[in-house]
């Protein structure tokens, strides 16, 4: 190759050279100065740590890489046993949710955590692959809630944890068959200063993709528990109608407006208790918030949403920010939806 360099895909890649057989990108926080030497393919390129053969014009959004890019994530590191075992799928299918389950290192929750800081940086609210990016979502000012979409695309561990086999599998016992990626999505309450997630359905604000054959996977970043505000579900909710759709951060009573007489007396949440590391699984129309955190201690947590492989767009609309149309009728796949099920590829 000869000297000479390539104009980055994203604006905060600041440039793209080639050096004396080399390709080096230069970036801030999270793609740092990195070389990769040049595979036998015509311009691929075979990385240093694993990260395979990647073209030097896209490697900057991740979402170009649907496969673990780091050596961290290769394993789940937590067991080598299936994490959804069949007494488990009853629990799921009687409660339409289940808590408890160990899929993270303590190693991989530091680094998350690490990288979940750099993500919250001011400078990032600008950076076009996010789907999402809100420092404060709360509706009440004096409260805080960072909420934010799209860090697979810009984060090398938040990428990786979406390909994680751990996650993948479990995902796939729930699903009852081979899944995709739909989005991801982080939670922060910072201490005694959270706000509240209101009491919802997640499919509510999911309704432009069909059938529901939707899952949510919420990973604790901290341990989760009463005090900091962990998320709690109403067993037997899943089999309910569906709800409105309304803003996330603001009144937990607006829910019961919406409630049958039968529904509210039946209205009794289980809290989510979880370790760091932990998970919760639940079914898209299983009612669910939390409330404010009220510890010294923030509670930090990542979600996974998945689909079964088959779902398919009912709007003619963007179906994240910034991501190409897929008409409606036509399923979700491609370079945002990826398939995660590695017998499925």
């Amino acid at each position: 190759m000869h000297a000479g360099s390539f104009r980055p895909v994203n604006p905060f890649v600041r440039q793209v050279t080639e050096e004396s057989g080399r390709v080096v990108v230069w970036a801030p926080r999270f793609i740092k100065q990195k070389a990769f030497h040049p595979s036998l393919s015509g311009r691929g390129l075979k990385g240093l740590a694993g990260i395979g053969k990647i073209p030097a014009m896209n490697f900057s959004d991740l979402a170009t890489f649907h496969h673990l890019i780091t050596d961290r994530f290769q394993r789940s590191g937590v067991g080598d046993g299936d994490p959804i075992g069949p007494d488990e799928l009853l629990r799921f299918e009687a409660d339409g949710f289940l808590s408890g389950v160990r899929l993270l290192t303590d190693v991989q929750v530091e680094i998350l955590r690490s990288e979940l800081n750099e993500i919250m940086q001011p400078e990032m609210a600008s950076d076009p692959r996010f789907y999402e990016y809100h420092h404060n979502e709360a509706a009440d000012s004096g409260t805080q809630l960072f909420h934010a979409l799209g860090a697979w695309r810009v984060s090398p561990a938040f990428h990786d944890l979406v390909f994680l086999p751990s996650v993948v599998s479990a995902a796939e016992a729930l699903l009852g068959g081979p899944v995709r990626f739909w989005h991801d999505q982080l939670f922060v309450k910072p201490p005694r200063d959270g706000a509240v997630v209101e009491w919802h359905q997640d499919y509510s604000y999911w309704t432009r993709t069909k059938p529901v054959a939707h899952l949510t996977c919420w990973i604790g970043l901290d341990d989760s528990h009463e005090d900091n505000g962990c998320v709690r579900y109403v067993p037997g909710s899943h089999r309910w109608d569906l709800l409105p759709k309304y803003p996330l951060s603001g009144d937990m009573s607006a829910v019961f407006a919406f409630l049958s007489d039968d529904q509210k007396a039946r209205f009794k949440p289980v809290l989510a208790i979880l370790k760091a590391g932990e998970a919760s699984f639940h079914h898209p129309m299983t009612v669910h918030g939390s409330f404010e955190n009220r510890s010294d201690r923030p509670r930090r947590g990542c979600v996974i949403n998945f689909i079964r492989d088959g779902v398919r767009s009912d709007s003619d609309e963007p179906l994240l920010a910034g991501v190409p149309v897929i008409p409606k009728g036509e399923k979700l796949e491609g370079q945002f939806f990826p398939m995660l099920s590695s017998s499925f590829f």
